[in-house]
Parts: structure tokens; sequence; C-alpha cells
């Protein structure tokens, strides 16, 4: 694959800090010393888990978002790495695989100017690329037996998520989307507000449960579109956690027993916790403790096929707050999650 970037031992090696007496989570972890076919690759492996990143952010450029996504997965290696290794973290489990860099394509876009169609169909047509990568890398893996789990990037790559666990199960799938936003709007070229639209348009996806919409970013027209597709259903962050009229652990119960008739891909935006620097930040939003909550209820389940942590946009100030969430997710959901 032509964007896929292996990760290496001499990466690892530069990014471990041992300590005498600790057993670090990265010296434990499994990689690929020399890349053919994906699948080939990891068939045989003796893991559970293939952890790879996304670096880009022009998903999130092409929905007029804030850029910084694409510092995410480097900002999860360095936390990772250096958690424990025990009888908690199950790191010989793990194989982290490397990521897909686009920082050839990023770079081509600073001085785009998002005021012109012309400009914004050209970012658009990118986003279709990293599409058909993630696709391929989703299913290649899905179909060698193992769990993806998926770090950075912006939403629009929950398409290609979607799209690769169907075509590797020969059917469609549900999903669940802990998110501020649906991410089902209009079809009018790829980018971070449509993955789901198109998923679903395509026939990829069946049931999707958003969980924790926020009532002042959801706008009536895609309110009454969602009222109108049967296998959509939501609840908002406002009944959960403002007025209490629903119940945070009920809720996460109601979501999956929406979902996991069949298999389900799990997406966390990182939008939807408050103060976590992202391409949409909220002062308003659930707590990283119910983020790590919501992954362990829909992570236990066997049907659960993929996790999906997108939209974080560290800075220098904020890379180790990043990398500490998204490595707690990470975690909780292996712990949690028993595949078949």
């Amino acid at each position: 694959m032509e964007h896929l970037i292996v990760f290496t031992e001499k990466e690892k090696q530069q990014l471990l800090t041992k300590r005498k007496g600790e057993t670090k989570f990265g010296e434990h972890i499994q990689l690929i010393p020399n890349l053919t076919k994906i699948y080939d690759d990891i068939v045989n492996l003796d893991v559970d888990y293939v952890v790879f990143g996304i670096k880009e952010d022009i998903g999130i450029t092409a929905n007029y978002g804030k850029s910084g996504s694409y510092k995410a997965w480097d900002a999860t290696l360095k936390v990772l790495l250096n958690i424990q290794s025990n009888e908690f973290t199950s790191a010989k489990r793990v194989l982290v695989l490397g990521q897909l860099d686009y920082t050839e394509q990023r770079n081509a876009l600073v001085d785009v100017d998002l005021s012109k169609k012309k400009q914004i169909s050209k970012i658009r047509n990118l986003v279709g690329i990293i599409d058909k990568d993630v696709t391929y890398l989703v299913s290649s893996i899905i179909k060698a037996g193992k769990t993806p789990i998926i770090i950075g990037g912006g939403h629009n790559n929950a398409y290609g998520n979607i799209k690769g666990c169907a075509l590797a199960n020969n059917g469609k799938i549900n999903v669940v989307n802990f998110d501020a936003h649906s991410d089902f709007r209009a079809e009018e070229g790829r980018h971070s507000g449509n993955g789901f639209s198109y998923a679903f348009a395509e026939g990829f996806l069946k049931n999707y449960f958003i969980f924790g919409l926020h009532e002042n970013y959801t706008s009536e027209t895609l309110l009454k579109k969602m009222k109108k597709v049967k296998t959509i259903k939501h609840n908002t962050y406002e009944a959960i956690e403002v007025r209490n009229e629903l119940d945070f652990s009920s809720e996460i119960k109601y979501a999956l027993d929406y979902v996991s008739n069949r298999k389900f891909g799990i997406e966390i935006d990182c939008d939807a916790i408050r103060n976590i620097p992202s391409s949409a930040m909220t002062p308003s939003g659930f707590s990283v403790t119910q983020a790590r909550q919501f992954v362990n209820g829909l992570g236990k389940h066997s049907n659960a096929s993929y996790l999906h942590i997108c939209e974080a946009a560290p800075t220098e100030k904020t890379e180790i707050q990043i990398g500490k969430l998204v490595t707690y997710l990470i975690t909780d959901f292996i712990r949690a999650h028993k595949p078949k």
C-alpha cells in the first residue's frame, strides 16, 4: 500500500522509556518487520488486535473544520508504548502496524482557498483516496480474523471503517457513534460530516445509533432526515446530562441492544468529550470517565468488530493529555472485548 508506513523496531526503541523493575507495553507488542501483503502478513500472527493510525485532517478541511487531527497518532504512540505491561493490559495480543500517512497531500493544501468550489472539490476528491486505503486495510485485518483499532484522522474515516468491515463480513454492519454530531449530512462530496450518510446510501450501514447528539448543533433538516430513516436512532447529551430524562448507563445498554444483533463498529469522536482539543472542542460534553465507560459497555460484546477514535487535535502542550485519553480508550476496549 502506497500510503502505509509500517512501524519499526527502531522507532519503537526511540519512543520507549524503560525503567528498572518495570516492563512497558511497548516491550511486548508485535510488529511486522517486512511488509508484503497485509492479510498474508497477519493471518497467522498470534494477536487479536491490530492498531494503526491515520495521519490526516484532509476530511476535516473538506468540511471547513479545524485541522490538527493528523497529530493524534504520534501523540498516542508516545503514551501507549510506555504504559505498564501487566495482567491488565495484554500487550502480547497487540500488533502495532503503523500509519496511513498523507503528509504530502496535506502539504499540498497549505495555500488552498476554501471559498472556491473547485478547491473544495479537489480536497474532497483526496478524501476519496483515503477512503479506499482505509477500506482495504480494515477489510484485510478483519478477514484475517483480527480486530482493528483505528486512531486519528477525521470522522470521514468512519466510511472506510464501515465499508471495510461490511466487505469483510459480506453484509451490512451496525454502528454506534459517540458523538456530538450525526455526521449524516448531504452526499455533496466526501468530508468528515458525511461518512455515515455515504456508508448508508451505498448499502454498507444498517442500524446506526448516535449517542449524545448535541441539540444546539444538529440542524432541523438533519433531524427530519434522521426521522425518515427507520434504522437510525439517537439520544441527546442534553436529555442525558442536562435534563436527566435519560440514564447514562441505561442508554449504553439500549445502544448495545440496538446494534449487537450483527457485527458492529464503535466510533468515538473526541468532540463529544468536554475540554478535549479537537476539531470542534466543546466546554459541555461527556467526561473522560463516561467515554471510557461507553467503550467498556459496547466493547464487551463479541460482535464489536472495530474501535475508531478520531478528531482529537493535540498541540505541543496537550499531546500527553490526548495520548493518555486515547490510550485509556484503547486499553479499556481490549480489557472489555472477548474476540470469538
